[in-house]
């Protein structure tokens, strides 16, 4: 096997993320390669090679896997937002559970009870926000505006038939493609730096089936605020009106404009006007109201928010005359569903914005046992003046940072509940824990992202009692 070299063979596992394993005959190396399922006859290319393994692209598949079915979108396979739409969902979630469950038995020392992973309660049409980009279907090809095209930073696909959000989102999406096309007004260009239609935000909530639509561009500015020429203001008004003639199942609470001269091809706030209505919707969870602007972080599966933290708070167990620490706590949702059974609550995150609709949040559901701080964990917690009984962590993608889950141990409460976007970095954070006396409990899953590889993992660990004479 060399690198260039392009090799055909069957699939025998994925592993998470997803990576899948090719064993080809005659060799001593593994091919790790992405975008497959177990069970597929593939033809690679070998990009490289180390120690032992190889890394290569997916070219074609040969063969299907057994059970393997035709995807719901027709985008399937050149989009790469989703990975496993050829698979039924069961089977989905069985190879999320095996993988999962593969990764906790090597980081988990002793026994724990598995609880295996709960579905979605919607498959398609589960996402409450979708941020599309603007570019060319191909190099000096036709205005696009949709996601990215597997393994492409450049190339994008309209995904007019995007079947992980419903259909409001798809005719927003087509009405402002058409309308940006007629503008006559280029796309921005990420590498050039030069034009003005960068991203489309669009949020829905689930109970109450409000819509933000935010337009993300390039701008000149005026004291912080997007200042577009007479061209601009013309598509502006066009656009808006278009959206509003729309016939749409739910009710758009707020059509936005966001200027973004950042160079980094991400949506950024850097100053924001409301075209028509107001910028601002309302979310309902477990019986309690959020209010969510466009920029707020909230899990993007309404329904299977539900799910997950119903699970939390089983795992959380009995709160009252308790004090809770929510860790890398975001709006504070968990934080709220807890106040209700809980002497105190008390909520800490590093992004201001969150911390500020978090307190907003408390307000408008009446908790007045919920104290929000705003800073990086491993500092505030030291500034609390207050030690927890108990303590749920909601990290991002990366994890806990070493320092700071050394003083989160060092409260030393009796229960903790690590609620993980990436088990990888539950796993890696669970080898600190048990090292320093806890000991796992229970794991299970909860598939917030259907047709995706992304899984929620949630751990319950207990500190176990020092015996007599240690």
């Amino acid at each position: 096997m060399k690198k260039g070299q392009v090799a055909e063979g069957f699939v025998k596992t994925v592993q998470f993320p997803n990576k899948g394993i090719i064993e080809l005959p005659g060799e001593d190396k593994t091919v790790v390669v992405k975008d497959a399922i177990a069970g597929q006859k593939v033809r690679v290319l070998i990009q490289k090679i180390r120690r032992g393994q190889a890394q290569g692209r997916l070219l074609e598949v040969l063969e299907k896997a057994p059970g393997e079915i035709a995807p719901a979108c027709p985008h399937f396979g050149v989009c790469g937002g989703c990975t496993y739409q050829n698979l039924a969902y069961d089977r989905q979630l069985a190879m999320k559970a095996e993988q999962v469950r593969a990764m906790m038995d090597r980081a988990v020392k002793g026994g724990y009870v598995w609880e295996g992973i709960l579905p979605s309660p919607v498959v398609r049409g589960y996402r409450n926000k979708m941020e599309f980009t603007f570019g060319d279907e191909y190099k000096d090809g036709p205005m696009a505006l949709g996601m990215h095209k597997r393994g492409s930073f450049h190339d994008i696909v309209s995904v007019s038939q995007c079947q992980i959000v419903d259909e409001d989102y798809r005719k927003i999406l087509v009405c402002t493609l058409e309308t940006a096309r007629e503008s006559g007004l280029p796309y921005y260009h990420r590498l050039r730096h030069t034009g003005f239609f960068r991203h489309l935000l669009v949020r829905k909530a689930a109970k109450t089936g409000e819509i933000l639509i935010d337009l993300v561009t390039a701008s000149g500015k005026d004291g912080g605020n997007p200042v577009p020429g007479a061209a601009a203001e013309r598509f502006f008004r066009r656009w808006t009106e278009r959206l509003c003639a729309l016939s749409l199942d739910g009710t758009i609470a707020g059509i936005l404009h966001t200027g973004n001269d950042s160079i980094a091809d991400a949506v950024k706030d850097e100053g924001t006007r409301v075209l028509y209505g107001k910028d601002s919707f309302y979310e309902e969870l477990l019986g309690l109201k959020f209010k969510i602007t466009p920029f707020s972080f909230f899990q993007t599966n309404s329904l299977g928010a539900e799910v997950l933290y119903e699970k939390a708070r089983e795992y959380i167990g009995d709160t009252r005359d308790k004090v809770v620490f929510d860790l890398y706590s975001g709006t504070g949702t968990i934080a709220q569903i807890l106040a209700p059974v809980a002497k105190r609550v008390v909520g800490v995150e590093i992004v201001q914005e969150a911390v500020e609709a978090a307190k907003e949040n408390a307000r408008l559901n009446g908790l007045a046992n919920c104290t929000f701080w705003a800073g990086d964990v491993l500092k505030v917690i030291d500034e609390l003046g207050e030690v927890p009984d108990l303590i749920v962590l909601d990290p991002p993608r990366d994890g806990v940072h070493p320092k700071a889950l050394e003083k989160i141990i060092g409260f030393g409460v009796d229960r903790l509940v690590y609620i993980a976007c990436k088990p990888t970095s539950l796993a890696r954070d669970l080898g600190v824990l048990q090292e320093f006396g806890y000991r796992v409990e229970r794991i299970g899953c909860v598939d917030l992202f259907p047709s995706t590889y992304h899984v929620e993992t949630i751990c319950q660990l207990i500190r176990q009692k020092e015996t007599a004479g240690d």
